[in-house]
C-alpha cells in the first residue's frame, strides 16, 4: 500500500520535472517511503507517549535523533504492526529509562568516547543501511547518506557531552547507540532482513 503510493507521487514528480533520472527518482522515492510510511508510527507513538507523561521528552526524542536515523537508515521489521511496536518502544523507552540515573561526569564522557568510536566503525562499515525494499544503490548517494551520518551522529554525542541536564543527555547517549545498532549486521540477521545493496548489489556513480 506505501510503496504503491510512493511510487504513485515519484511517477507524478516525475511528469512534472522531467529532468529527474533514475537515480534522483530512486532517492525521491525513498524520502517518500520514509515519510508516508513514518507519519501512522510517529502519532501512535506520540500518543502513547502523552499517556505516559513522557510526551516532551519522546518528542525531543525523535527530532534529535531524525537526522542520524535519516541518513544511516536501519533494519525494518517485515510487519507494520511490527514496526509500530518497535518505534514506539524506542522513543518510549528511551526517555523513561533515560529519567532513572544520572552519570558522574568522568563515566559520562568515557562512555560518549565508547560510543562515539564503536558508532564510526559501524558507519563505516553499513551506512546507510538499506533495505531490499527500499535499496540505495548510487555510490555517490550512499557516499552522501555515509557522510551524514557521521556529521550528525557526532554531533549528537557532542551536544551529550556538552549538556547538564543528566536526562538530555542520557537521552542522547542511548538513542545514538542503540540507532547505530540498528544498522549492524547482526541486528539485520537477528530479524531476518537483508541490506537492499546485497541482493541487487552497488550500482555505479
Amino acid at each position: 500500500m506505501i510503496e504503491n503510493i510512493c511510487n504513485f507521487l515519484t511517477n507524478k514528480i516525475r511528469k512534472e520535472m522531467p529532468e529527474i533520472d533514475d537515480e534522483k527518482a530512486e532517492v525521491i522515492n525513498y524520502g517518500l517511503q520514509n515519510i508516508v510510511g513514518e507519519i501512522p508510527k510517529i502519532f501512535i507513538m506520540l500518543a502513547i507517549a502523552y499517556i505516559l507523561g513522557i510526551f516532551p521528552l519522546a518528542l525531543f526524542t525523535f527530532l534529535a535523533l531524525f537526522p542520524y536515523k535519516g541518513a544511516s537508515g536501519g533494519v525494518h521489521l517485515k510487519t507494520h504492526i511490527g514496526c509500530i511496536i518497535l518505534t514506539t518502544s524506542f522513543y518510549c523507552i528511551i526517555p523513561f529509562v533515560s529519567q532513572l540515573f544520572v552519570l558522574p561526569q568522568t563515566a559520562k564522557y568515557i562512555i560518549i568516547a565508547l560510543v562515539w568510536v564503536f558508532g564510526m566503525i559501524m558507519i563505516k562499515l553499513y551506512a546507510p543501511a538499506d533495505t531490499e525494499d527500499v535499496p540505495i544503490l548510487a555510490k555517490k548517494d550512499r557516499r552522501k547518506k555515509q557522510i551524514v551520518s557521521y556529521i550528525t551522529f557526532s554531533i549528537g554525542l557532542l551536544a551529550a557531552a556538552i549538556i547538564q541536564n543528566s536526562t538530555i543527555t542520557n537521552i542522547l547517549i542511548l538513542a545514538n547507540f542503540i540507532q547505530t545498532l540498528t544498522i549492524t549486521k547482526l541486528v539485520y540477521r537477528l530479524t531476518n532482513s537483508k541490506y537492499g545493496y546485497e541482493v541487487y548489489g552497488d550500482a555505479s556513480t
